[in-house]
């Protein structure tokens, strides 16, 4: 999983309410954790997750992206943290500690030019905003 934080004002054209954003990849997830600053100027946490999804066949696949949003607010924070704590150790407890993601062939798009077969590379994706 790969992170990346972008601190202060935001490029032009994105939302200007963003004070704060990071980025965790994870696989054919982006996790966006935007801080952000309401009109009474009070701060809360957005957080995205966005799925990159194909449709189509061929020439004409097309790439998506299926985007969730949540909005946290401070008077939250303490029991939302609890609560993913808890349920966080739930899983581990019951599952042990999470293991190194590696991507399916389910969840890779063949390369046209290599015959369908998977490329083992790791592929880095930097995104900036």
């Amino acid at each position: 999983m790969e992170e990346s934080v972008k601190k202060g004002p935001v490029s032009e054209g994105a939302d200007k309410d963003i004070v704060y954003s990071k980025a965790i990849k994870a696989g054919k997830r982006i996790y966006y954790i935007d801080v952000k600053k309401s009109r009474n100027e009070e701060m809360y946490l957005a957080i995205t997750e966005s799925k990159k999804t194909f449709s189509g066949e061929g020439d004409n696949v097309q790439v998506n992206f299926e985007k969730h949003k949540i909005f946290l607010y401070r008077e939250d924070f303490e029991k939302f943290a609890n609560g993913l704590s808890d349920a966080i150790g739930y899983i581990v407890e019951r599952q042990g500690a999470s293991p190194s993601r590696v991507a399916h062939v389910s969840d890779v798009a063949p390369d046209e030019n290599d015959g369908g077969t998977i490329d083992d590379t790791p592929i880095k994706i930097d995104i900036d905003f």
